[in-house]
């Protein structure tokens, strides 16, 4: 695992899943570790990504579509 912040962000959005527009998930704790949530909430709205988090996990979704909760 990268140590700092930006080796961090770099790592996660050069995944093939987030080049193509898709889905992450990630340990909450993962994030607090290596961004911080400020840093991180940041990073996604200037990207215009949206994410969701649930049981202390996140997945981000990489694109600008809508999210639609479904039951």
């Amino acid at each position: 695992m990268p140590l700092s912040a930006e080796g961090w962000f770099a790592n996660l959005f050069s995944s093939r899943a987030a080049r193509d527009g898709k889905v992450l998930r990630r340990d909450l704790d993962h994030v607090d570790r290596y961004v911080g949530r400020e840093r991180y909430y940041a990073e996604l709205e200037r990207r215009g990504f949206h994410a969701v988090e649930n049981a202390g996990q996140v997945v981000i979704f990489c694109n600008q579509e809508p999210i639609r909760i479904t039951l």
